[in-house]
C-alpha cells in the first residue's frame, strides 16, 4: 500500500488564486460563533442574548446541544425558529452536524448522507445558508484514494439535494489525514459539485514554515465557510489569515469554534471580539 508520505505527494494541486489589490480598510467578513463549545449549554434564546450582547452577528448551531435545534422539529417549532431569528440581530448562518462520510461501509455511508439531507431541509425551513459535514479520517486498510472518491461521492450526493433546496454543503477541513490540505482539496475535485464547498478550520495541518498561504490558494477555490478556534491564546497565524480571506474578497463568517467551554461564556467571547477586531485590522 502507498504509504502516506508518498500518497501526499501524488495528490494533484490546484490552481493558486490570482492576486489582488490588498488588504481593504475593513474586512467584508464578519464574525459568528458556534454554539461549539462556548454556548454549548444554553438554550436557544440564551445563545441569541449573548450573541447580540457581545456583537456576534451570526451563529453555527452544533448539533446536540442544550439549544436542541435538530431534524426531530415540528413544521410549527421550525417555523418558531426561523421567525425568532429574523426578529434578532444574529443571522442563522448554518447547522453543524457530525455527519461523515470516511467509512468503508457503504451503508453507514447512506445513513450519514440521509441524515444529512435531514440537516439540509431543517436548514431551509429555519432559514439558514447551510450545513457542514465533515471526514474524520482516512481508515486504516483502504486504499486512501477509495476513501477520497467514497467522501466525494457523498458530497456530490448532498451536494445535489442541496442544491435543490438552495441549501450549501460544506466539508470542514478536518480528521486525521484528511486535515491535510491536499487531501481536501483531492476530495472536492472527487466531488465535483458547485454546491459541494469547504468549511477552512484552522489546523496545523495548514502551516508551512509559518505560513498558510500555500494552503489558503490551494483550498480557496471551495472555501465558503470557515472555523476559527482560540484567537486569544493560539499561535495560529491568524492576521496572515485575516489578510488573506480579505485579499480574496471573502465576505462571508469567520466562525469561533473553541474546543473547551468557559466559565462566563459573554465575558469571553466580549474578549475574543476585541482581538478578532484587533487581528483584522
Amino acid at each position: 500500500m502507498t504509504n502516506r508520505r508518498d500518497f501526499l505527494k501524488s495528490l494533484p494541486h490546484a490552481a493558486a488564486i490570482p492576486a489582488t489589490l490588498g488588504m481593504p480598510s475593513e474586512p467584508r467578513f464578519r464574525l459568528g460563533s458556534i454554539t461549539y463549545n462556548v454556548l454549548k449549554d444554553h438554550d436557544l434564546e440564551g445563545v441569541i442574548r449573548i450573541l447580540e450582547a457581545t456583537g456576534f452577528e451570526g451563529v453555527e448551531l452544533r448539533t446536540g446541544h442544550k439549544h436542541g435545534v435538530e431534524p426531530s422539529l415540528s413544521t410549527a417549532e421550525r417555523t418558531r425558529i426561523r421567525t425568532r431569528f429574523e426578529k434578532s440581530k444574529v443571522r442563522l448562518v448554518g447547522y453543524g452536524t457530525t455527519c461523515e462520510f470516511h467509512s468503508p461501509d457503504a451503508a453507514e455511508r447512506k445513513k450519514q448522507v440521509d441524515l444529512g439531507k435531514q440537516f439540509v431541509d431543517l436548514a431551509r425551513d429555519t432559514g439558514a445558508t447551510g450545513i457542514k459535514v465533515r471526514p474524520n479520517g482516512l481508515p486504516a486498510g483502504v486504499p486512501h484514494p477509495t476513501t477520497i472518491a467514497n467522501i466525494g461521492a457523498c458530497l456530490r450526493e448532498l451536494g445535489e439535494y442541496g442544491a435543490g433546496k438552495r441549501i450549501e454543503i460544506w466539508m470542514e477541513v478536518h480528521g486525521r489525514d484528511t486535515s491535510e490540505p491536499k487531501v481536501a482539496a483531492a476530495i472536492m475535485q472527487a466531488a465535483r459539485h458547485s454546491n459541494a464547498a469547504l468549511c477552512w478550520n484552522s489546523n496545523n495541518a495548514d502551516i508551512v514554515d509559518g505560513s498558510v498561504k500555500a494552503s489558503f490558494e490551494l483550498l480557496r477555490p471551495w472555501v465558503k465557510h470557515v472555523h476559527i478556534h482560540d484567537i486569544i491564546k493560539d499561535n495560529y497565524p491568524y492576521r496572515e489569515l485575516f489578510t488573506l480571506l480579505a485579499e480574496s474578497g471573502y465576505d462571508r463568517y469567520t466562525m469561533c469554534e473553541v474546543g473547551a467551554g468557559a466559565a462566563d461564556p459573554e465575558a469571553y467571547l466580549r474578549a475574543y471580539r476585541t482581538k478578532w477586531v484587533e487581528l483584522t485590522r
